[in-house]
């Protein structure tokens, strides 16, 4: 979902600095909540563990641009439910970093809106999360439904981010509302994969138990903390 270049610009880009400094700023309490609660080696472990497959996610995985922005596979529920959301949500932000860095500096000036566009529909995902899957449950055992809605709300919110910034920078134009809708499509199979990855990966994760307890992934994966 990286921004076109160009679709923001000039003075108007100010506002993706404020946006993206509030998500770090929130990402930021999340990490110290973490490291209270599961300490700071668990954090780092499992934040490096999201940076890798971030960066692999848009470099290595095959992604096409559509509309205003690019369709990719990003997996936001997948990092969530298996390493936690502070990990997830530094893995978002130093993956796409890196992967800007490295292989697409053209990418850099968006940078502050594509951290925005990812980090506030995970924070969003994760209070939908706690309010449909009960504290007894885990993650192993979610529903497909579960799944489902949670998609829905990250890649939806990718979306509507993503049609803030086009009508934002180029205004209500019948081509921005062409472009902002045929992106929107596309993403519609990323909401119908998404949660069949989610469920095979948590299947997975439910055969592995000897990753339970461990300082690689998160303590509700396989219960409530």
């Amino acid at each position: 979902m990286h921004i076109e270049p160009g679709l923001v610009d000039g003075s108007k880009i100010l506002l993706s600095y404020a946006t993206a400094g509030a998500a770090a700023a929130y990402a930021g309490k999340l990490a110290l909540n973490a490291i209270q609660k599961e300490g700071a080696l668990a954090l780092l472990l499992r934040a490096a563990l999201c940076s890798a497959l971030v960066f692999a996610f848009f470099e290595l995985v095959a992604h096409r641009p559509v509309g205003v922005s690019e369709v990719h596979l990003i997996l936001g529920t997948t990092l969530m439910l298996i390493f936690g959301v502070a990990p997830a949500s530094i893995g978002l932000a130093s993956g796409l970093l890196i992967q800007s860095l490295f292989f697409a500096p053209q990418d850099l000036p968006q940078y502050a809106m594509n951290i925005t566009t990812l980090l506030v529909p995970l924070f969003a995902t994760a209070a939908l999360a706690r309010r449909i899957i009960p504290e007894s449950l885990a993650y192993v055992d979610i529903s497909y439904q579960q799944a489902f809605k949670l998609s829905v709300a990250f890649q939806g919110g990718i979306v509507a981010w993503v049609g803030l910034w086009a009508f934002y920078g180029r205004g209500f134009g019948a081509d921005s509302v062409s472009s902002v809708g045929s992106f929107g499509a596309a993403y519609l199979t990323v909401v119908l994969v998404e949660p069949l990855i989610d469920l095979g990966l948590l299947a997975a994760a439910k055969l592995v138990r000897r990753m339970q307890g461990t300082l690689f992934v998160d303590q509700r994966l396989y219960g409530a903390p």
